[in-house]
């Protein structure tokens, strides 16, 4: 169901249109009703004669309102332009048409009003320069249709002129469920209800939606639209939620209502900003500005990006206090405080710029470039080099980059990945360097040098085909512990010791071959360690192993130390790492040789 918003001057008919049109005051308040005069949105809805349902936002147009007209205008699907043909165009004509402008808003119908109080040569000059007020705006080229409210003229006709609009129009769905609450109020016996245009995404009863930026969660009871209950409804849709969990109090215009996860909170995001075509002074970084976005408006700094000061378009970013659910292709609205008007509006390009503005800026080209969710997601990506899918879906509205690289439901670039294989080639290098004789660095350590996830680092090393894994460590591929002149001498003055000792080697530490060294030779199999205290050569374990299958079956530990000539100190470690080996098999105080091993 399509929503239409009414735009102009004040005073110029548009809540009398809106009336004419659906049969529907939409000024709720007695005060408006008092002073004739639209301070709030109001909502109407009517059925056109194609059968298709719409829904009215009333804006008003007070120039000391117009926060409260930006607060229904951004979800509209056409514009209903007012101006009256007695008056013309007027100040705020300028104004709501520059914001429908920077909104992006171009379908749209204008509507001249109280075409009875004029006579027919001033209608065809209001409507001249009306068009010529159109010229180089989103809604060049809309139709101006005379109407006189209170004798029904030309209300059909606007009619037919609104059914033939929407038909041009889409409404597009990310199935990322997103409502700007404009109103909320409590119901006896119901309890707290919000309303606002679901502007993306399907919301259904019992679903969970969390109001952002606050994280209340909260489950849906009931669902109305246009005052008809509904199990379910879809994009573009006036929609009133009966809520559970959450109270009213808790509830300000311009929260946000959509699923938990699919949301990216920011204070400081990246866009690209276009002034007014009536600015007078540019724009400078030091003014007072509101952001206004979705409902809601928010004071705001900025800081321009490729110019000291701004009339045109350019680069710049915004500052808020209050972390907002923002993502790539949001518009919104600047109004600069000391001038009382709307000074510019834009289209969000990065929810998570960098954090110093030259590199900000430096991205604006790629970003601008991107024209869908994952084209952004892309250039997110580009810019980063990694991120979490999470995020870019979060920050994009749903877009997929085309990433190098997943791991653990994190993308990296190809640029990434081509940074991280040389960082970490260049760490086991190091590595190597520093510890010659160790068979590599450990996964862990490297993870946290090239600064990634263990997960991650699995990934990447199934692309790093210099490197490879030997257990729990990383080396190059080919890389052996060769032992330099200084150890060599050290190993074959052991070599020699145990060579003469035969099967009484002397004690570890008596060997002085150092940890490093012991561990290498290990490693390598040059020597066998059969318990803290003692290393064997390998021929000698297969001797002992040989004269021990020459023993009885059951043989004891005096047996298997007399047929070798050795002391308990030896017998014992033997022995024992025989059985955790499998070469003998232990029953009660005797042992045989296992028949597999033997």
């Amino acid at each position: 169901m399509p929503v239409v918003g009414t735009a102009g001057h004040v005073d110029h008919g548009k809540s009398t249109l809106v009336q004419a049109l659906t049969g529907r005051d939409p000024d709720r308040w007695a005060e408006e009703k008092k002073r004739g005069l639209t301070i709030d949105l109001g909502f109407a809805w009517t059925t056109l004669p194609s059968g298709t349902e719409v829904g009215f936002v009333d804006v008003p147009g007070h120039e000391r309102f117009i926060k409260n007209m930006l607060a229904g205008i951004d979800a509209i699907t056409v514009a209903l332009f007012v101006v009256a043909a007695d008056e013309g165009w007027m100040p705020q004509s300028e104004e709501h048409l520059a914001i429908l402008d920077l909104l992006g808003v171009d379908h749209g119908i204008i509507a001249l009003t109280r075409a009875d109080l004029v006579d027919e040569d001033t209608l065809e000059i209001v409507a001249l320069e009306i068009d010529d007020r159109l010229a180089s705006t989103s809604l060049q080229g809309s139709p101006i249709i005379a109407t006189a409210a209170p004798e029904g003229r030309g209300i059909e006709e606007l009619r037919t002129a609104i059914d033939t609009a929407l038909a041009a129009t889409s409404i597009a769905d990310l199935n990322r469920p997103r409502l700007w609450v404009d109103r909320s109020f409590s119901i006896s016996g119901a309890g707290t209800v919000v309303t606002g245009t679901l502007v993306d995404g399907s919301i259904e009863i019992n679903d969970s939606l969390t109001l952002f930026p606050a994280g209340s969660a909260s489950r849906v009871r009931s669902i109305q639209s246009h005052e008809r209950a509904l199990d379910r409804v879809g994009p573009g849709n006036r929609t009133a939620l009966n809520l559970v969990g959450i109270e009213r109090d808790a509830i300000d215009r311009g929260s946000m209502l959509g699923r938990e996860g699919e949301w990216f909170l920011t204070r400081r995001f990246m866009g690209t900003a276009t002034t007014v075509r009536s600015l007078g002074s540019p724009i400078r970084e030091r003014g007072a500005f509101h952001l206004h976005l979705g409902s809601g408006s928010w004071p705001a700094r900025i800081r321009l990006l490729e110019a000291e000061t701004l009339k045109g378009t350019g680069g710049i970013l915004i500052e808020v206090d209050t972390p907002l659910p923002v993502r790539w292709g949001d518009r919104f609205i600047l109004r600069e405080v000391g001038r009382k008007a709307v000074v510019a509006g834009g289209v969000v390009l990065d929810p998570a710029p960098p954090a110093k503005a030259r590199h900000a800026a430096s991205a604006l080209s790629v970003l601008r470039a991107a024209t869908t969710p994952d084209e952004a997601a892309d250039a997110f990506l580009t810019g980063r080099g990694t991120s979490p899918l999470d995020d870019l879906a979060a920050q994009t509205g749903g877009g997929i980059p085309d990433a190098a690289l997943v791991s653990r439901s994190r993308a990296f670039s190809a640029a990434q990945v081509s940074r991280l294989l040389d960082a970490m080639a260049e760490v086991v290098d190091g590595f190597h360097d520093a510890n010659p004789l160790r068979p590599g660095i450990p996964k862990a350590s490297l993870a946290e040098h090239i600064g990634v996830h263990a997960d991650d680092l699995e990934s990447l090393l199934g692309r790093a085909t210099e490197l490879e894994e030997t257990g729990a460590e990383i080396r190059r591929v080919g890389f052996g512990a060769d032992l330099g002149a200084e150890d060599q001498k050290i190993w074959e003055t052991a070599l020699a010791a145990l060579r003469q000792a035969g099967f009484s080697p002397p004690r570890r530490i008596e060997l002085a071959l150092g940890l490093e060294l012991e561990h290498s030779l290990v490693r390598s199999g040059n020597v066998i360690e059969v318990s803290s205290e003692l290393i064997y050569l390998p021929d000698v374990l297969d001797a002992i192993i040989e004269r021990a299958g020459e023993l009885p079956e059951g043989f004891t530990v005096a047996d298997f130390r007399d047929a070798l000539g050795i002391t308990r100190k030896h017998a014992i470690p033997l022995l024992e790492w025989m059985d955790t080996a499998g070469v003998t098999i232990r029953d009660g105080d005797g042992r045989r040789i296992n028949p597999r091993k033997g």
